[in-house]
C-alpha cells in the first residue's frame, strides 16, 4: 500500500509541472495583440532595434517584466498559463 501512495505522489508531481508551450502557439494567441504593432510601445516581432536594448537589459530582466506587468504591458502578458521558460522562448522569438 505504502509504494502506491509513493507512485501516487510521484505520478501527481510530474504531472503537476508545467510542460513549455509552442512558443509560436503562445505568441498568435495571446502576443501578437500588441507586438504586430497596435500598440506603439511595445517592440515588434523581429524589430532587431527595439529589442537590442530590452536584450541587454537581461533575460531575467525581460522575464520579470512580463511576469509582473511593466508600463502598459499587463501582469503574465495575460498568458495565465505561461511558465518563465515559456516567457523566454517567446521573447528569444520576438526578437530574432
Amino acid at each position: 500500500m505504502t509504494k502506491w501512495i509513493l507512485a501516487a505522489g510521484v505520478l501527481m508531481t510530474l504531472n503537476s509541472a508545467q510542460a513549455t508551450q509552442d512558443p509560436e502557439a503562445v505568441y498568435n494567441r495571446v502576443c501578437v495583440a500588441c507586438h504586430a504593432g497596435q500598440l506603439p510601445s511595445a517592440p515588434k516581432r523581429g524589430d532587431r532595434a527595439a529589442w537590442v536594448p530590452r536584450l541587454a537589459q537581461g533575460m531575467g530582466t525581460l522575464v520579470q517584466h512580463v511576469t509582473q506587468g511593466f508600463k502598459a504591458m499587463p501582469p503574465r502578458g495575460l498568458c495565465m498559463d505561461c511558465s518563465a521558460e515559456d516567457y523566454q522562448a517567446i521573447i528569444v522569438l520576438m526578437s530574432e
